[in-house]
């Protein structure tokens, strides 16, 4: 992985958060990503939403597979904990470090062609498993790193850059999601950090697998005229489902609004939303609802934005494996191995 050591520079006005830590402690190294990689701006959302979290560093580990989505976790976190795998294995070496130490805020950088081709097994199961952890894939619909072929993602009727149409159906990872059981499913844009970063905030806060599809156009490969992953075609083409934020959790706030009626609600830090109830709205917590609407927004080629789906309460890997409180990696050694009579019980038990 390329790695350029940021110097260690900052400005003594910086604004600080609640650990008394600047942006600037939430950086890496230098990117050697190509200029104007819709990567970079991902990783600028990331290190944004962590600092606004107040997550300390050295309690984060980034976790990634191959590909050029696979050199982002270098970039943000230099003092945090991370693992570069190999291709499509990411999901298998983040369930095994969770399962050894879930207190830790697990972040997996993925791509278009590390989750939905050599690893959507992986991908699919990590997702099963409902393992506490914030999943991103940085959606450019090709291979950036071995020169541009087309992914999985890439719609019917995409031009390659060198002219070539993929005739075969895409796998949106968001459809995919939803149809698999996951609980928090989002997509974003590289290109809008208003919407990106309260989008990472909230998968960063959920508990379970949250997965955020984020198209992240390649300058270099695709994103020319017929792409549907370019920069002209998603700003032409994208369609938030509505304003996204992400408000910390804070005394619940209730307001009773009737259908059709309007009213004015103050919110947490002094700031007030009109509230209108609609007959008819986005319900983030109905799975085929979601998928229905996903659906015929992609039919229609447009590239649907925002929180598609959440559903709070379900029981993560820790919960439905029975850990325990306490970590694995805090367990003294006599309880990790209780020895040879302890393990020819266990057998004789499963004979």
């Amino acid at each position: 992985m390329s790695y350029i050591a940021r110097p260690k520079v900052s400005h003594p006005a910086l604004a600080r958060n609640e650990l008394g830590l600047t942006m600037r402690d939430y950086e890496g190294g230098m990117s050697t990503l190509c200029a104007g990689c819709g990567h970079d701006s991902i990783t600028g959302a990331l290190i944004q939403a962590a600092f606004e979290l107040s997550i300390p560093p050295h309690r984060m580990a980034k976790l990634s597979g191959i590909g050029c989505s696979s050199k982002t976790p270098a970039y943000f976190a230099s003092s945090s904990h991370g693992f570069n795998s190999v291709h499509g294995r990411m999901p298998s070496v983040s369930t095994g470090a969770a399962a050894v130490n879930g207190r830790l805020q697990y972040i997996g950088i993925s791509g278009d062609g590390d989750s939905l081709s050599i690893g959507i097994g992986q991908f699919v199961h990590a997702m099963r498993r409902n393992l506490n952890m914030l999943y991103l894939i940085e959606d450019n619909g090709v291979y950036g790193l071995t020169k541009g072929q087309f992914s999985a993602s890439a719609d019917v009727g995409s031009t390659a850059k060198r002219g070539e149409v993929n005739e075969q159906p895409a796998i949106d990872p968001c459809l995919l999601a939803i149809a698999a059981g996951c609980g928090f499913v989002a997509r974003g844009f590289s290109g809008d950090r208003a919407q990106l970063a309260p989008l990472l905030k909230a998968g960063l806060s959920h508990r379970g697998f949250a997965m955020i599809d984020v198209i992240s156009p390649c300058v270099t490969f695709n994103d020319h005229e017929g792409s549907t992953k370019s920069y002209r075609f998603t700003r032409e083409r994208a369609f938030p489902i509505g304003h996204t934020d992400f408000i910390p959790p804070e005394v619940e706030i209730k307001a009773e609004v009737g259908s059709g009626e309007t009213r004015r609600v103050g919110l947490h830090g002094g700031g007030s939303i009109l509230l209108r109830k609609l007959a008819e709205e986005y319900d983030v917590g109905d799975r085929g609802a979601a998928y229905r609407y996903l659906h015929a927004r992609h039919g229609q080629g447009e590239v649907v934005t925002g929180l598609l789906f959440v559903e709070e309460g379900g029981a993560d890997m820790h919960e439905l494996s029975r850990l325990g409180e306490t970590p694995l990696a805090d367990l003294p050694y006599d309880r990790l191995c209780p020895g040879s009579d302890a393990l020819a019980e266990l057998q004789q038990r499963l004979r």
